[in-house]
């Protein structure tokens, strides 16, 4: 069964995602659009410098478990809506019963406004406005751009187009309107009023590659690690589970992650195919990991990794476990037992992923330090930092956090 056929779900059809102001009120849609606030990675490039991937996520207010079949799938629409409009790419997501994690690339915005050029230009950009907004309100928009007109106010005219431009390849654009507009929808549907997030999401810059492959598998295997599902494929909001149901989008968005040629997900691919890779990396990262309780010389007790030895420190009897796949399974799924590098930094809540600056390679971290240099005190020499909890030590994120990753 493909991804879109969810008749079980036929309520949701009847419910209106909000789209937008009325029509014939352009002067207030400017200025509704506020800039968004100013971050570390501003001095860098930004979130609208292009060719950037970026990790997001967000949690509701008190962690609370608010989202269902029904909200998750009316969030997933209007995510794929948005990010047609908003002109970003999304590699991959996983939306959970009170967050979710989205991995996207945010283009060249020069590059993407070259479409609406030229002859014919505004017209293409009208037509695509209809990704997200209804043809009511599009009329209005024409309506209100012959009325400034005919008034002689050219420029008027052009500072309503441009209130849509601004808002192409913005990161911030993105995800602040994706949460309210979801927002909207949530509180109608559910009768209520109030806040729904805890605050502003979170954004991690991370590099193309083996950084990249990395953030994909860990937002991918979020279910597994929760207990929802013993396979990743089986949990429909998530881009691999989307992905296995059919979906070309998601497909396309792996494929990226993996570097492999567009809409080859089922094609031939080194020695296999990518979604035969992808699985095989999914299964490799996804290990169940132990882990125990260590109890110290002065009573106080912290949770670490089994294989960890730290001496002075008594190990108790304690032992825990992180879901995942299991080993046997791992083994039958690659078969030719490959090496398991990363099953502890994948199956772990590692606060890199989520409350870091910037991940990648020492040279990327480096640069994106130097990018931002004044935001850092004058003593900090540099600024990559190796993720501890990667094994391989190939990957290094800028902000080092005093927090014990496993939780």
């Amino acid at each position: 069964m493909k991804t879109n056929d969810l008749k079980e779900l036929s309520a949701l059809e009847k419910a209106t995602l909000p789209t937008a102001a009325m029509p014939g009120r352009m002067g207030s849609l400017g200025r509704s659009m506020k800039p968004p606030p100013r971050r570390i990675l501003g001095q860098f490039g930004g979130e609208n410098a292009g060719g950037q991937a970026y990790h997001v996520m967000s949690r509701t207010a008190g962690g609370e478990k608010l989202f269902g079949e029904v909200e998750k799938e009316a969030f997933r629409r209007l995510m794929w809506r948005m990010a047609k409009f908003s002109g970003v790419e999304l590699l991959t997501y996983a939306l959970m019963n009170n967050h979710f994690h989205i991995l996207v690339k945010v283009p060249e915005r020069a590059k993407f406004l070259k479409r609406f050029e030229g002859e014919g230009g505004e017209a293409k950009l009208l037509e695509h406005l209809s990704q997200l907004y209804s043809k009511a309100f599009i009329a209005g928009v024409k309506a209100e751009l012959a009325r400034v007109r005919d008034a002689g106010r050219g420029e008027e005219a052009e500072a309503i187009l441009e209130t849509f431009r601004k808002r192409f390849c913005d990161l911030s654009c993105f995800v602040k309107e994706l949460k309210e507009r979801f927002s909207r929808w949530y509180n109608k549907h559910h009768d209520r009023r109030g806040t729904l997030w805890m605050d502003r999401f979170k954004s991690v810059l991370v590099e193309d590659g083996e950084a990249l492959r990395t953030m994909a598998l860990y937002i991918d295997l979020n279910p597994v690690r929760a207990g929802l599902v013993e396979d990743s494929k089986n949990y429909r909001w998530t881009g691999y589970g989307e992905a296995s149901g059919g979906s070309k989008r998601a497909r396309r968005g792996l494929c990226r992650v993996m570097g492999a040629p567009m809409d080859s997900w089922e094609k031939k691919w080194g020695a296999g195919t990518p979604a035969e890779a992808y699985r095989c990396w999914l299964f490799g990262e996804g290990l169940e990991v132990a882990v125990e309780k260590e109890i110290g010389s002065e009573g106080t007790t912290r949770v670490v990794r089994s294989e960890l030895k730290v001496s002075g420190i008594l190990k108790s009897a304690l032992p825990l476990k992180k879901k995942g796949f299991s080993k046997e399974r791992v083994e039958a799924v690659l078969k030719s037992g490959g090496k398991l590098s990363r099953a502890d930094l994948l199956l772990c809540r590692v606060r890199w992923f989520s409350d870091g600056v910037a991940i990648g390679s020492r040279g990327f971290v480096e640069r994106v330090f130097n990018g931002c240099r004044s935001s850092f005190g004058a003593k900090r020499k540099d600024g990559a930092r190796k993720v501890r909890e990667d094994s391989a030590g190939s990957l290094h994120a800028l902000r080092e956090l005093r927090v014990n990753p496993v939780s």
